[in-house]
């Protein structure tokens, strides 16, 4: 059995319009939403042997309070530079590379990728994954490499605006 759970990135800010995209840091709503949703990630039960991340200062910084949050060590976050903005098919192969060891990943990226894998994988209808919107899933599979294949089963959709049950 694997579990996954794909994360966007929390709230950015566009403050300075000088910024290039990739340099954008979160703002003051994504620095308060990274660690809620880190503590509802850990209420669930969630305990990822693996955090990955886009490189993105925004998506970084997410992942960096999430894992504070749960207690995950930050000295081991993974930084993917092909997450960057990447496409479904793009966040699969690097879910597809990781080693079979980790039964548990949280991938920090990018809509829209992050709304069209959700929805690929678990045939969902979420319209959008909104900012620090958090979908996990389990699929009963021996290796990442069958991920793209295998029959994913939706556990939980959850972002900042919901009202937790």
């Amino acid at each position: 059995m694997k579990y996954l759970a794909l994360l966007r990135h929390a709230k950015s800010s566009w403050k300075n319009a000088d910024l290039d995209d990739f340099d954008r840091p979160l703002n003051q709503r994504g620095e308060r939403d990274a660690p809620m949703m880190g503590r509802r990630l850990q209420a669930r039960g969630v305990r990822p042997s693996l955090i990955v991340s886009s490189p993105a200062k925004r998506a970084r910084k997410t992942a960096r309070l999430v894992a504070q949050a749960i207690n995950y060590p930050v000295e081991f976050l993974q930084r993917e530079t092909e997450l960057y903005l990447a496409d479904p098919g793009t966040i699969l192969a690097v879910i597809a590379e990781q080693e079979d060891s980790f039964n548990s990943i949280v991938v920090c990226g990018h809509n829209p990728g992050m709304t069209d894998l959700a929805n690929r994988l678990t045939d969902s209808a979420i319209d959008n994954v909104p900012t620090c919107g958090v979908v996990g899933m389990e699929a009963d599979i021996q290796s990442w490499a069958e991920t793209g294949d295998a029959e994913w089963r939706l556990v939980f959709f959850d972002y900042p605006k919901r009202i937790p049950d």
